[in-house]
């Protein structure tokens, strides 16, 4: 019998039982059409109803307004920069600079135009999430990163903008309600709560496309695949169908509120640990701390113990709690099919290594 253990990989993400054995149904048997999903046709009525439940599921989840569109493509959320640059970048737009995504993203965008960071916080490794900017009102957009996952802080309200609001929300989408109106656009991977990597989301504001001079390619314009029900060309089928199951367990357990609610309640589990324990600290200022991605090191004068802690938490079932190398010791990623029971247990196994070494 193989021992329990706790997922906290930061991507590609935990995803719920539920929709893991209905993937293995649907790999033999897809639908009862005696087809694998593997081997479906998308020009069937069978994926059409998965396409079509699968945007609906996103609308009434997220209380998306009519105003926008839901459209779902592959290359994952960094080709999405790109598409969001050679979409609304006319004159000048503004990044917020976060972290190494939305640093990236800034990059793409001053490869087709005049593009700045509005604000940064590089100065202290991402620590922190910067505050009181100025933004101009005449701006093609501003693009923000809602999580960084690789720092651990994250924007937890929608901010009010006066030109366009565009965020890659990758790696904390369905995590809390979200105002969709008062964004272009939001766009992510799925792999962090909605699905398999493979996939990316994009909730779209109709009336904001076709404002830009530049030719757009046909697949990198945003109205083909509007206007194509996301099937221009065959789309990642599997993927989509494993997100269609994650969306129904989030509406199955209360929804995208329901959700909220226990993620805060592993984060504030987690980090309150991390606080109070005598061996570890934190590494992200305390205001901006992600509900997603909880970063920490060990303390000051116990820097040693880092791989012994690694490999003790590993012995303990604890997978995936490596922190990123730019900012070293531990990441656990508390995404939405993490349970609070798989925190409560790397929660315990911080206190026993602390009682063992102090």
């Amino acid at each position: 019998m193989s021992k329990k253990v706790h997922v906290f990989n930061a991507g590609p993400c935990l995803l719920p039982q539920v929709a893991i054995d209905n993937a293995i149904a649907a790999l033999k048997d897809f639908s009862g059409t005696g087809v694998s999903v593997l081997s479906i046709s998308h020009r069937t009525k069978e994926w059409d109803a998965v396409m079509d439940e699968c945007r609906a599921l996103w609308r009434e989840l997220l209380n998306i307004p009519d105003t926008h569109e839901v459209v779902f493509l592959a290359g994952g959320a960094s080709l999405q920069f790109l598409y969001v640059a050679m979409n609304y970048l006319e004159k000048k737009a503004a990044y917020l600079d976060t972290g190494v995504w939305a640093h990236k993203a800034l990059v793409e965008a001053q490869g087709l135009g005049e593009a700045y960071a509005i604000a940064c916080s590089q100065d202290k490794n991402y620590s922190y999430i910067p505050k009181g900017f100025e933004i101009p009102s005449d701006l093609d957009y501003l693009h923000i990163t809602t999580n960084n996952t690789i720092y651990g802080t994250e924007i937890k309200e929608d901010m009010d903008c006066p030109c366009p609001l565009i965020a890659d929300m990758s790696s904390d989408i369905m995590s809390r309600p979200v105002d969709v109106s008062k964004y272009d656009l939001i766009y992510g991977g799925a792999q962090k709560n909605v699905g398999p990597a493979g996939v990316v989301f994009a909730i779209i504001r109709k009336e904001s496309l076709g404002r830009v001079s530049r030719h757009l390619p046909t697949m990198l314009d945003y109205r083909t695949h509007i206007d194509k029900l996301s099937m221009f060309n065959t789309p990642p089928v599997f993927n989509i169908f494993v997100m269609n199951e994650t969306l129904k367990w989030i509406k199955s357990v209360g929804g995208v509120a329901a959700i909220q609610k226990v993620n805060r309640q592993k984060a504030e589990l987690l980090y309150s640990e991390i606080d109070r324990n005598s061996l570890f600290v934190g590494t992200a200022a305390v205001e901006d701390r992600s509900l997603m991605n909880v970063c920490f090191v060990m303390a000051p004068g116990y820097e040693a113990l880092q791989d012994e802690f690694m490999a003790f938490a590993k012995e303990r079932g604890m997978v995936g709690i490596k922190g990123h190398r730019s900012v070293g010791g531990f990441r656990a990623s508390l995404y939405n099919a993490c349970s609070v029971e798989d925190v409560q247990a790397l929660v315990d196994c911080m206190q026993e290594f602390e009682k063992l070494k102090k």
